[in-house]
């Protein structure tokens, strides 16, 4: 697994909490987190023709989901370059971010990369989306 790293000094300027280096890890355990990442994965692929089903299961649910995004992402890759691209755009994954975690990981296999970088990114919105739920003030 790996940190998403990246610096959003806008974050900083509109007095949001820093995520800017979200580790799946400390949210393993946060089974309404996990519902609500699932949910927003199922959600996007969904739009662009992809079927990703979450079991529940709090225990196998990075595993459940980064495998299933990865078989979807080497298809596109392969196959559809041009919806997987409109699929990153929904997802708001920057194409520096990419660049620069290919640069950093230069090992790891692009579609496993992709797959990560979007269970990254799909828990920065949750987690977002929470924090403006729960102060609704900073809006």
């Amino acid at each position: 697994m790996f940190v998403f790293n990246s610096s959003h000094q806008k974050n900083k300027a509109v007095n949001l909490p820093d995520y800017s280096q979200v580790s799946i890890s400390k949210y393993r355990d946060k089974v309404e987190i996990i519902r609500q990442v699932a949910a927003q994965v199922e959600k996007d692929f969904y739009q662009f023709g992809f079927e990703i089903s979450f079991s529940g299961d709090a225990t196998t649910a990075y595993v459940e989901l980064f495998e299933q995004i990865t078989e979807h992402v080497a298809f596109m890759l392969s196959q559809d370059y041009h919806r997987l691209i409109s699929l990153l755009y929904q997802i708001d994954l920057s194409e520096k971010d990419i660049i620069k975690t290919e640069l950093k990981y230069p090992n790891v296999d692009k579609h496993e990369l992709l797959s990560e970088l979007i269970i990254q990114r799909e828990l920065k919105k949750v987690l977002i989306r929470n924090y403006f739920k729960e102060n609704p003030q900073k809006l």
